[in-house]
């Protein structure tokens, strides 16, 4: 799905900022949210899915661009930071929702709240998309066993193992 933004359609570096925003949640959406849930229900397959899943969606730059944007206004008043903050929330809240069912499953243990841990595992993500993504096949290894270590899933075998 290539897109082409054009300066003269924008009112703004602002409104340009905001477009590339929805864009790129956009394609993500697309790219590994969509994918993961059609690979499985299971939630905590489901989650090392969307770990590299994520980590393929970044060896673009496409995904780094929300990255620094995220740097770039964080703690800031303005309404590019708030949209990104907005999605990164609205994942959180996925991430969570899916580790309570784990939890309720019996698959993922108790430990951390649930919020907790969703937001540290998309910590995590980010953190392994700026050092490693890219390269593969290593890099969907690693994101998967960084998922896995933070729900605290004992003897699973990540993919690529």
């Amino acid at each position: 799905r290539r897109v082409l933004f054009r300066s003269h359609q924008f009112s703004g570096k602002e409104d340009l900022a905001l477009a590339v925003v929805k864009w790129v949640a956009s394609t993500w959406e697309h790219e590994v949210w969509e994918p993961a849930h059609r690979e499985t229900d299971d939630p905590v397959a489901l989650l090392a899915a969307l770990a590299r899943g994520h980590i393929v969606y970044c060896r673009r730059d496409i995904a780094r661009v929300i990255m620094a944007l995220r740097v770039e206004f964080a703690g800031r008043a303005h309404p590019v930071g708030e949209m990104i903050e907005r999605i990164v929330g609205g994942n959180a809240r996925r991430f969570a929702a899916l580790i309570t069912a784990g939890r309720e499953a019996g698959a993922i243990g108790p430990g951390p709240d649930a919020a907790m841990l969703a937001v540290a595992a998309i910590a995590a993500m980010e953190g392994i998309a700026i050092k490693v993504a890219g390269d593969a096949p290593d890099d969907e290894v690693i994101a998967e066993r960084a998922m896995l270590g933070i729900l605290g899933v004992a003897g699973a075998r990540p993919t690529g193992a």
